[in-house]
């Protein structure tokens, strides 16, 4: 099981740090019940074996004018290794799409796109999207309203998988 070679604290520690990434060493290990030393290695260890990818702020897109958000599902013209990777590195330049998932079945990839208007939108979508190598069609969803917008790793699930497994 992924995360098993994890001990109580070393997950302790990725939640509290998934919770609030801004706390200082002292009160993360405060939070998880050692001394501040043996905390921070712990946590540039978690950083160098990938657990840790970054530190991000929760920013809010409206907030910001970015009034659209659409999910894009995309169908290619081929499926080979190499023309998967092109698309995949073209959307990387893409600044609109926030999110880009290979999927199986009849959608090849589901991107994420925010955009200020649905004007903007439109112009990624016919200038860029349709018309980029290989895309042979492309169906959007608006989305009205989000219900639940939770990146974060379910640590109730992970803490009750170890249970079981030990």
């Amino acid at each position: 099981m992924a995360g098993a070679k994890l001990d109580v604290i070393d997950r302790k520690i990725l939640a509290e740090l998934q919770a609030d990434g801004r706390m200082t060493n002292v009160e993360l290990a405060r939070r998880v019940g050692i001394s501040a030393p043996p905390c921070l290695r712990r946590v540039r260890a978690l950083e160098e074996l990938g657990y840790i990818r970054g530190y991000h702020a929760d920013i809010d897109a409206r907030e910001l004018g970015f009034e659209v958000q659409v999910f894009a599902m995309v169908r290619l013209a081929s499926q080979s290794e190499r023309d998967l990777s092109a698309f995949e590195a073209r959307v990387r330049g893409w600044p609109l799409v926030r999110e880009c998932h290979m999927l199986n079945g009849e959608i090849d990839f589901i991107l994420k796109c925010v955009a200020p208007d649905l004007s903007g939108f439109q112009r990624f979508l016919t200038e860029q999207l349709t018309a980029a190598p290989n895309v042979a069609s492309v169906k959007t969803s608006l989305v009205i309203r989000a219900a639940k917008d939770d990146p974060s790793v379910p640590f109730e699930v992970v803490e009750e998988r170890v249970r079981e497994a030990g």
